[in-house]
C-alpha cells in the first residue's frame, strides 16, 4: 500500500518543476554574495590544481580542520559539487545557481513522495507546493552555500524512504534497506551535519508508525515487564534489534565525525552569538525565545534577513520580559501536539507525529540548546524543518476542506497563500543579486546589527566608494561601540582616503578593545585571528614613517606573543625586516611562518625575495620553483623567476623563462611588463622580428613604457632600420625629455643617417643641459662642431672633454687630429673633410660601445602588497633607469669584438686621411 501511495505521477512532477522554475528563474541572475565569497571565490579546494584529498581534510570554507580558526563544518561532498561547477564554468555564477535550482526541484519531488506516506495525494501535492514556494528557502536556494542544505535534504529524505521498506511480510526484518539507509545517512552527513538526524526520524517511524504503538501502550508494556507479569513480545524484540543496529551505526558516524573535528568545538566570538557567552538565566531564556522566533518566520516570512547575529535579537535577561509569553505559548502549543500524536492512535496523530519529528529533530543541531553555534537565527537551517511545517499545514487544510461549509474558503486561502509566498520568493531572490542589495534589504528589517552596517560598507568599499563606505562603518561603531572589526574598518577606509591621522586613531581604539596582556601571567584569552589584524593594520600604517619602523616591529611581535601560530604576523614582519635592511631576520620570520604552513605558495615566494636581497639567486630560484609547484600559475613567481633566469645569462634557462613569461601574460594579458620582458628574451636570442612584435604589444598597452620605447628604437638601430627608430625615439622623448641615452641614439641617427647636423647638435646640447659632465654627449657635440667646420670650437670642446676623461685615449687622438687640421689650414687652404669623418666613425664606435649596455635597459618588475604581506620586493627601479649589461655568451662577446675591430679599422683609415697621408 505504501509503495502505491508513494508513487509520483508525471503530471505532479511537471507541476512541481514548473512552480520551482517560476519562483527561482531570477536567481540565475544573482552573483556570489555573503558566505559565497568565502566558500566559492576564496576557496582553493575548488581549483583543479588542488588535490582531491584536501576536500576531506579541510572544512567547508577550505580551512584545514586542524586549525583553530576552522568552523569545523565538514561537508566534503558539497564542496565536491562546487568543484564540478568550477571545472565546467569556473566562477560563472549562473551554473552554480542553476544547479541549486535543480537540487531544490529534486528535493520537492522526493518530499512529495514522502508526503504520500502520511497524506492523501491531493494534500501531498499541497504540502509539496507550499514547500516549493516558501520564501524562507531563498537563502538555501538562491545563496550558493545553501547547497549544503539541498544536498543533505535529498539524501536525508532518500534515507528515510529506504528505511520505510525495511519491514517485510509478517513483520520480518529486511536488512538491505537498513544498510542502504545507513549509507545514505553517512552521505547526507557529508553534505551537512544535520543529515544524521534522520536516524531519529526513522526510530520514531519504526515505533509509532510501522509497529503502530502509542505511548500508553509502550508504558503499559514496560510496567508489565518490570512487574514480572509478562515478557517482551517478539515483534517488540525485532523492533529493538532494528533500532539497536540503526543507533550503533549512527554512533559510529558520530565517533568518526568527532575524530574529524579532532574533538574540538569551533570557536565563535560573542558577536556571532551573544547569548552563548551570557550568564544564566539570560542564556537559557534567550535560546528558548529563539524557538518561537523561528516558528514565526515559518508562519509569517514577510521580513527576512540574511544575518541575525550581534544585536539583531536583544537578550532576554529577565523572567519579567514580555517575550517570555511567546516562549510559553510556543511550548504549550508544541506540547499539546506531541501529546495528541503520541497518545492517540489513528492516521491523523501519525501524520502530526511525523510532521513534528521533521520540525524538531533536524532543528536540534542549530537550536543552541545542546551546544553553541555561530549564529542566532539562520533561515537556511529551517529548510528541513519547514517540511514538517508544510505537512502540518496541508493536514490542517485537508481537515478544513473536507467540511462543506469551509471548503470554498479553504481553497481561496490556499490559493492566496501559495500566490503571495511565490511572489515574495520571486521578489526576495532579487535581494541576493549583489552584496549591496542583500545587506541593504537586511538593514530595512534590522538596524541593530553592526555586522550588516559593516557589510554594506564592504560592498561600497569594493566599488571604491570609500566616502559612503565610511558612513556605514562609522554607523556600525555607533550601533556596537565594542565591535573591534568595525573600528578596524573605519581605520582602513580612512587610510584609503589618505587620512593617516584619523586611520591611526581608529586603529588605536580597536587595539584598546583587545584583551590586554597581564605581565607575568600566561595569555589565555581566545582571540579571533581577524581581530589580531588590528596590530598588522596599525603596523602597516605607521611603518610608512621611516622613524617608526621599530614601533611597527613591536606591534608585529605583540601579535605573535598573543598567538604564536599567527602566520600573517610573521609574513608582515618579514616584509618590515626587509625594509629595515635585516634580511637574515626576515628569513627567520618566513621560515617560522613556513613551519605553520608549508603549502602556502606566497610564503615560498617571499622567501625567494629574501634570498635575492641576500645576493643568493640560486636559492631564490629554488624557492620560486617551490612556490610554482604549489601554485603553477602564481603570477609574481612566474614573472620574477623568469627575470632571474634571464639575468643569469645562462642560455639554457631561456626557454623555461620564456614559457613562464608566456604563462604570466596569459594570466595578466593587460600587463605590458610581461610582453616587454618577452621582447628582451627574444633580443637575447637574436630573434629580432619576434622581439619587435613583443615590444610593440607592450607599447600598445602602455604607450609611455620607457624601457620598451627605448629598446625598440635600439633594436631598429642595430638591425639597419635607423629611420624606423626615429619616430619611436620621438615618442620616448615626448614622455621622457631627459632620457640621456635616447638623446644620444637620436643624435647619432640624425647625424649619420639623416645628415641633420643641427638636429643632432640640439640633442647633444640637451644632454649637456641635463648633465654638463656627460663625456659621451660632450664628445659627440665636439664632433658636430668639427662637421660644422668650426675647428677652434671643436678644439676647445675636446680640451674640455679630455679634462673630464683624461684617460680616454680616443679623445686625445681626436684633439691631435683637430689641432693638426688647424695647423695645416693656417698654412694653406685645404678642402673640407668628408661628411662621414669623425661623426661617421667615432660616433658609431661610441654608439655600439656605450649604447650596448642600454640594450637591457632596466627590466620592469612589479610591487604588489596583498593583505599586508610582501608579494614582491622591489628589486629594481621600474622603467626609469638604465641597466648594466648582463653576462654575455661567448658568441655574443665575439660579435661585439668583431664590431669593435671593424670600427677601429675605419677610425685608423679616417685618421690617415685627416693627417694627409
Amino acid at each position: 500500500l505504501l509503495e502505491k501511495m508513494a508513487d509520483v505521477s508525471l503530471k505532479e512532477a511537471a507541476l512541481i518543476l514548473g512552480v520551482v522554475a517560476a519562483c527561482y528563474w531570477n536567481s540565475l541572475f544573482c552573483g556570489f554574495v555573503f558566505d559565497d565569497v568565502s566558500a566559492i571565490l576564496d576557496n582553493k579546494d575548488l581549483h583543479p590544481s588542488t588535490p582531491l584529498k584536501n576536500l576531506f581534510q579541510n572544512d567547508f570554507w577550505g580551512t584545514p580542520m586542524s586549525e583553530e580558526r576552522s568552523h569545523k563544518s565538514y561537508r566534503p561532498l558539497t564542496v565536491l559539487t562546487f568543484r564540478l561547477n568550477y571545472l565546467f564554468s569556473e566562477l560563472n555564477a549562473v551554473s552554480y545557481h542553476f544547479l541549486n535550482l535543480v537540487f531544490h526541484a529534486v528535493v520537492c519531488i522526493v518530499f512529495l513522495k514522502v508526503c504520500k506516506l502520511f497524506l492523501d495525494s491531493r494534500s501531498s501535492v499541497v504540502a509539496s507546493l507550499l514547500f516549493a514556494v516558501h520564501p524562507i528557502h531563498t537563502e538555501a536556494v538562491t545563496g550558493v552555500v545553501g547547497r549544503a542544505e539541498l544536498l543533505s535534504s535529498i539524501f536525508f529524505l532518500a534515507a528515510f524512504l529506504s528505511y520505510t521498506k525495511s519491514k517485510g511480510p509478517d513483520n520480518t526484518i529486511v536488512w538491505t534497506p537498513i544498510a542502504v539507509t545507513v549509507f545514505l545517512v553517512a552521505v547526507a552527513t557529508l553534505c551537512k551535519e544535520q543529515g544524521i538526524t534522520v536516524v531519529g526520524i526513522c526510530c520514531v517511524y519504526e515505533v509509532f508508525i510501522a509497529q503502530g504503538y502509542t505511548l500508553p501502550v509502550l508504558l503499559d508494556t514496560a510496567v508489565q515487564i518490570l512487574r514480572g507479569k509478562g515478557s517482551i513480545p517478539f515483534a517488540m524484540l525485532q523492533t529493538l534489534l532494528k533500532l539497536i543496529v540503526l543507533m550503533f551505526s549512527t554512533l559510529l558516524l558520530v565517533v568518526v565525525r568527532v575524530q574529524v573535528i579532532q574533538s574540538q568545538l569551533p570557536v565563535f566570538t560573542r558577536f556571532d552569538n551573544p547569548a552563548a557567552v551570557s550568564p544564566s538565566p539570560a542564556r537559557q531564556l534567550t535560546f528558548n525565545y529563539l524557538l518561537p522566533v523561528n516558528a514565526w518566520l515559518l508562519l509569517n516570512p514577510s521580513e527576512l534577513c540574511c544575518d541575525w547575529t550581534m544585536g539583531t535579537i536583544p537578550l532576554v535577561e529577565s523572567l519579567l520580559d514580555v517575550r517570555n509569553v511567546a516562549t510559553l505559548t510556543f511550548f504549550c502549543f508544541l506540547g499539546s501536539l506531541i501529546v495528541f500524536s503520541l497518545r492517540y492512535p489513528g492516521d491523523s496523530s501519525k501524520t502530526v507525529l511525523m510532521a513534528l519529528c521533521l520540525i524538531v529533530l533536524p532543528f536540534i543541531p542549530a537550536s543552541n540548546l545542546f551546544f553553541p553555534v555561530g549564529f542566532v537565527v539562520a533561515e537556511r537551517v529551517l529548510y528541513v524543518p519547514s517540511m514538517g511545517f508544510c505537512i502540518l499545514v496541508a493536514h490542517g487544510w485537508k481537515k478544513l476542506s473536507n467540511k462543506s461549509v469551509l471548503r470554498k474558503i479553504s481553497w481561496v486561502c490556499l490559493a492566496v497563500v501559495l500566490f503571495t509566498h511565490a511572489l515574495k520568493t520571486l521578489h526576495r531572490n532579487w535581494d541576493w543579486e549583489s552584496e549591496y542589495t542583500l545587506f541593504m534589504s537586511a538593514l530595512k528589517v534590522n538596524k541593530n546589527n553592526a555586522k550588516l552596517w559593516n557589510n554594506v560598507g564592504h560592498a561600497l568599499e569594493n566599488e571604491k566608494n570609500f566616502e559612503r563606505a565610511l558612513q556605514f562603518f562609522i554607523q556600525a561603531t555607533q550601533v556596537q561601540p565594542d565591535d573591534i572589526g568595525a573600528h578596524m574598518n573605519v581605520g582602513r577606509t580612512y587610510k584609503n582616503l589618505n587620512k593617516t591621522k584619523e586611520a591611526e586613531e581608529s586603529y588605536m581604539i580597536a587595539k584598546s578593545l583587545m584583551p590586554q596582556i597581564i605581565p607575568g601571567k600566561k595569555y589565555a584569552a581566545r582571540v579571533a585571528p581577524n581581530h589580531l589584524n588590528v596590530y598588522i593594520n596599525l603596523a602597516n600604517l605607521i611603518r610608512a614613517n621611516e622613524s617608526r619602523l621599530e614601533e611597527a616591529d613591536q606591534l608585529y611581535r605583540q601579535a605573535i606573543s598573543m598567538r604564536p601560530d599567527f602566520k600573517q604576523a610573521y609574513i608582515s614582519r618579514g616584509e618590515l625586516l626587509l625594509k629595515m635592511n635585516k634580511p637574515l631576520k626576515a628569513k627567520e620570520a618566513y621560515l617560522r611562518a613556513l613551519e605553520l604552513d608549508r603549502s602556502n605558495a606566497d610564503l615560498w615566494y617571499n622567501l625567494a625575495i629574501v634570498f635575492i636581497e641576500l645576493k643568493d639567486p640560486t636559492e631564490a630560484l629554488k624557492n620560486f620553483n617551490r612556490a610554482l609547484e604549489l601554485n603553477p600559475m602564481h603570477k609574481l613567481a612566474l614573472f620574477n623567476s623568469a627575470l632571474l633566469m634571464q639575468e643569469s645569462g645562462d642560455a639554457r634557462l631561456r626557454p623555461e623563462a620564456k614559457q613562464r613569461l608566456l604563462n604570466y601574460v596569459k594570466e595578466e594579458p593587460q600587463d605590458a611588463n610581461g610582453y616587454f620582458n618577452l621582447g628582451m628574451l627574444a633580443m637575447d636570442d637574436k630573434k629580432d622580428t619576434e622581439a619587435e612584435a613583443w615590444m610593440k604589444k607592450a607599447i600598445r598597452l602602455q604607450p609611455n613604457f620607457r624601457s620598451a620605447l627605448f629598446n625598440l628604437a635600439l633594436l631598429y638601430s642595430q638591425t639597419a632600420k635607423e629611420l624606423m627608430a626615429l619616430p619611436i625615439l620621438e615618442d620616448l622623448l615626448k614622455y621622457y625629455p631627459d632620457h640621456t641615452k635616447g638623446l644620444i641614439l637620436k643624435g647619432d641617427i640624425l647625424m649619420n643617417q639623416k645628415k641633420d647636423i643641427s638636429g643632432a647638435k640640439m640633442c647633444f646640447e640637451k644632454i649637456l643641459e641635463l648633465d654638463p659632465n656627460n663625456v659621451q654627449g660632450k664628445h659627440n657635440l665636439c664632433v658636430v662642431y668639427f662637421e660644422e667646420r668650426d675647428l677652434m670650437k671643436a678644439e676647445k670642446c675636446l680640451v674640455e672633454t679630455l679634462a673630464l676623461a683624461p684617460h680616454e685615449e680616443y679623445i686625445q687622438r681626436h684633439l691631435n687630429i683637430v689641432r693638426s687640421k688647424i695647423a695645416s689650414l693656417s698654412a694653406a687652404e685645404q678642402s673640407s673633410l668628408p661628411a662621414d669623418g669623425i661623426a661617421a666613425v667615432e660616433e658609431k664606435k661610441k654608439s655600439f660601445e656605450n649604447l650596448k649596455e642600454v640594450k637591457n635597459e632596466k627590466k620592469a618588475t612589479q610591487t604588489t602588497v596583498n593583505k599586508g604581506q610582501l608579494k614582491n620586493k622591489k628589486r629594481t627601479e621600474r622603467n626609469n633607469m638604465d641597466k648594466e649589461t648582463p653576462k654575455k655568451s661567448a658568441k655574443e662577446i665575439k660579435d661585439i669584438e668583431k664590431k669593435r675591430v671593424a670600427a677601429l679599422k675605419r677610425l685608423e683609415e679616417i685618421e690617415r686621411i685627416l693627417n694627409g697621408e
